[in-house]
């Protein structure tokens, strides 16, 4: 069964074209097929990424779950420490 494809017209810089040209030399194919292998690299790249980063989200939830910290508590605290260094460094500031 044959690929669908469509022709789109795109406007890429001279050093983009370059990188295309190296890229699909290197890999022995046609400069569209050079550019569809890299958006499928970056697209699965991406998506690696981003479970990636939601497994760390959930790793951290869990770890914090399992050491009893307040979360709520944790935050409040942290805001009042941000607060007061922001007011001391605003206290150092020359008058105008």
């Amino acid at each position: 069964m044959a690929k669908m494809t469509i022709r789109s017209t795109y406007s890429l810089d001279v050093g983009t074209v370059q990188k295309l040209d190296r890229l699909a030399e290197h890999w022995s194919t046609s400069k569209s097929d050079a550019l569809r292998r890299a958006v499928d690299k970056m697209a699965e790249q991406t998506l690696r990424d981003r479970e990636d980063a939601i497994k760390a989200l959930d790793e951290l939830q869990r770890r914090v779950a399992e050491a009893g910290i307040d979360v709520e508590k944790w935050a409040e605290e942290t805001e009042k420490i941000r607060r007061e260094s922001s007011l001391h460094r605003l206290r150092w500031l020359p008058k105008t």
